[in-house]
């Protein structure tokens, strides 16, 4: 009894030991929030005195707001997008593209196919295109001290390492050596880039490489024949008949294949599921059992076409019979959830408002007045922007000074020497038709021998890029706002079959109100309903998985990037970022489940941000039955007045200090551009822009 008083004694005594150690976790971590609290104070304020102090050599006082001229910021520099030149082959063509075959060992194939395995990039490819890439790649030899790569150099192959021995080198310095059965170079694979690093050889090498092109033709070639036979499997079942192509397109993508080996139970009878079946491969035999004797009774075969578990769908979820794969069996496969959130079609969210008489009218009117226009008719007062392919100038019209405009001038040569002439097409049409609050007006285009000139509405509030980098981050109601005219302008520009490809802080701009409107349209593009789109564009951070992944992106992508700018806005920092391009694509890739929130995230807020940055395009809040309601409808957003954002009664959380249609203190101070570009031969230009 002694005993087994003196061990209750000890127990009691070690659960008070372990009482003060969580006490003492507890404090510690406390202690730990409110010091990270007071880094994140001070690099908050780091950032916005490095954003404000020059040079003292350069200190020259001027009378003008802006005597400060602000620097670029290590750690919040503006992010340049990234587009792929478009894609060269026809997308109806590509199931006759005869892709290259380069005969190899079964030990090379091997090697190869570990390789690609164990890249933390092309791991996230499908076995069957990995297969692909295996056959298309070609050998490549090097003798010792070559120069494979050249940091600087504009590259398109993707390398595997069969033999011999590499260095890579970074301005100079050495970063590893290499060896067989190693890919390198794999961003050049995703888009026109340059290299980030030298690949010299120590020894003799053998290699084995592949091309953007094909690379890229094997990505979209895979993923256009699955889709189109997932669709032509469920245009044969009665149940889905009825339904629109783009529910129909939708329910294709959420789909998964499923494998079964002979003899596995692929229903059981009596159970309880949520599951319906296509089968793509191989028989399956249906039985029943009977209470009377005891042993299943063969009901009926089942092959490739047929389908099963379609009561699964309505809710009526006890199966009625097994079902048995007869040998190696694949199905289609899709869960109730999934079904009940597709099903219903898109949402009507499209503005009839501009419909009427009186708005067209006053349209009219004013494509008449700028029509009018000159190019010498305006006065440039001040540098609003600079962006990798021009700048912005607030300009003055010289007849009514007190009409300003913001007018966007892009180089011609540097626009055809990078093939973006697409593009900027592109962008003038679609903001030309865009009427909307939340999205920057264009009134006008010139053009002269080096300069295409965009003239647009001025919003004096600045950039809300600006107001991040010098606030550091924003409240949950300050991001709700800025969320909130985002979403409205997305519902805008998708119910008009508009994707809009390149959402970020540096791409939202305040009016005098402090109303956040979409502008740079460089990559938006029209790909209509139920339709995809190949070519890779965006920002690094912003880009959703799909785009990396060449698998074909729509309006969904969007979605993803309203998630990243919301993780953004709260915390002043991506959720996804690496050292360079390549390293940010693998982060992404991982999933949004791999991304430690931080506490000032809220519970909802994080709810909502992991619904739009949902891996699968199909699954994501936006790109449901609901559409863009599903995202108004979400806690987050719960009280939010959605009605007074539309009618512009909402007061903004931040009201920007505007004095006058001249005044263009909310930007920063850009140096003159002194670099005169030449003239443009008009190859790509000689239609009225």
């Amino acid at each position: 009894m002694g005993t087994l008083r003196d061990l209750q004694y000890a127990l009691q005594e070690k659960i008070e030991e372990l009482r003060q150690r969580d006490a003492l976790i507890d404090e510690l971590e406390l202690e730990l929030d409110q010091k990270d609290e007071l880094i994140q104070r001070l690099q908050n304020e780091l950032d916005k005195y490095r954003s404000v102090i020059r040079p003292a050599t350069a200190q020259q006082v001027q009378a003008h707001q802006k005597s400060l001229v602000l620097q670029p910021d290590q750690h919040r520099s503006k992010r340049q997008a990234i587009s792929a030149e478009p894609t060269a082959c026809n997308i109806s063509d590509l199931s006759h593209v005869t892709l290259p075959f380069y005969p190899k060992s079964p030990q090379s194939k091997e090697l190869i196919k570990e390789a690609i395995l164990d890249n933390d990039f092309m791991k996230n490819l499908e076995l069957s295109q990995i297969q692909e890439i295996v056959d298309c790649m070609y050998p490549v030899d090097y003798g010792k001290d070559a120069c494979i790569i050249k940091e600087g150099d504009v590259g398109s192959l993707v390398f595997v390492m069969e033999e011999g021995k590499v260095e890579v080198t970074k301005e100079g310095m050495k970063l590893c050596t290499m060896g067989p059965g190693q890919v390198f170079g794999e961003l050049a694979i995703l888009y026109n880039c340059t290299r980030t690093a030298t690949v010299m050889t120590l020894t003799h090498v053998k290699l084995w490489a592949i091309d953007r092109q094909c690379f890229q033709t094997i990505m979209m070639r895979t993923g256009l024949i699955k889709h189109a036979k997932y669709m032509d499997f469920l245009k044969s079942v009665p149940t889905f008949q009825g339904l629109p192509e783009e529910t129909l397109s939708k329910l294709a993508d959420v789909m998964e294949e499923t494998h079964y080996d002979d003899g596995q139970y692929i229903i059981r009878q009596g159970a309880r599921g949520d599951t319906f079946f296509i089968i793509s491969k191989g028989t399956v035999n249906v039985t029943q059992g009977d209470s009377a004797n005891q042993g299943p009774v063969h009901l009926r075969e089942l092959t490739r076409g047929d389908w099963f578990g379609e009561r699964a769908l309505q809710g009526e979820d006890v199966r009625t019979a097994n079902v048995v794969a007869a040998g190696a069996v694949n199905c289609l496969v899709i869960d109730r959830d999934s079904f009940k959130h597709l099903i219903g079609g898109l949402d009507d969210v499209s503005n009839k408002g501009y419909d009427d008489a009186e708005t067209k009218a006053k349209y009219e009117a004013e494509n008449a007045f700028f029509s009018s226009l000159k190019l010498n008719d305006f006065n440039i007062i001040d540098t609003l922007g600079v962006g990798g392919f021009g700048r912005v100038e607030l300009v003055q019209l010289k007849s009514e000074e007190a009409k300003t405009f913001a007018m966007k001038i892009l180089k011609k040569r540097h626009i055809v020497d990078t093939r973006q002439q697409e593009h900027i097409r592109s962008e003038k049409h679609i903001m030309t038709e865009a009427h909307s609050d939340f999205i920057v007006r264009l009134y006008r285009t010139f053009k002269d021998s080096k300069y295409l000139y965009m003239l647009m509405e001025a919003c004096l509030g600045g950039e809300l890029w600006t107001l991040l980098r010098d606030r550091g981050s924003f409240e949950d109601s300050t991001t709700r706002f800025y969320t909130g005219c985002v979403v409205e302008a997305f519902a805008y520009l998708h119910a008009k079959g508009i994707i809009y490809r390149d959402l970020k802080p540096e791409n939202l701009i305040l009016d005098s109100r402090g109303y956040a409107k979409l502008v740079d349209f460089g990559f938006a593009k029209k790909i209509g309903f139920c339709k995809k789109t190949w070519t890779f564009c965006g920002t690094p951070e912003y880009v959703a998985p799909e785009i990396i992944l060449n698998k074909g992106h729509d309006v969904s992508a969007d979605y993803w990037s309203l998630g990243i700018l919301m993780y953004e806005l709260l915390t002043g920092s991506p959720p996804f970022s690496g050292p360079d391009p390549m390293k940010t694509y693998n982060i992404i890739l991982r999933g949004i489940d791999m991304i430690e929130f931080p506490k000032k995230i809220t519970k909802n807020a994080a709810n909502l941000i992991k619904k739009l940055c949902r891996d699968n395009p199909s699954e994501r809040l936006g790109n449901l039955k609901n559409g863009v309601k599903d995202i108004q409808k979400h806690k987050w957003f719960e009280g939010f007045n959605w009605e007074g954002l539309k009618k512009g009664t909402l007061t903004p959380p931040i009201i920007p200090d505007v004095s006058s249609s001249t005044d263009t203190s909310n930007f920063d101070n850009f140096p003159e551009d002194s670099d005169e570009p030449p003239p443009d031969d008009n190859s790509g230009w000689d239609y009225d822009f």
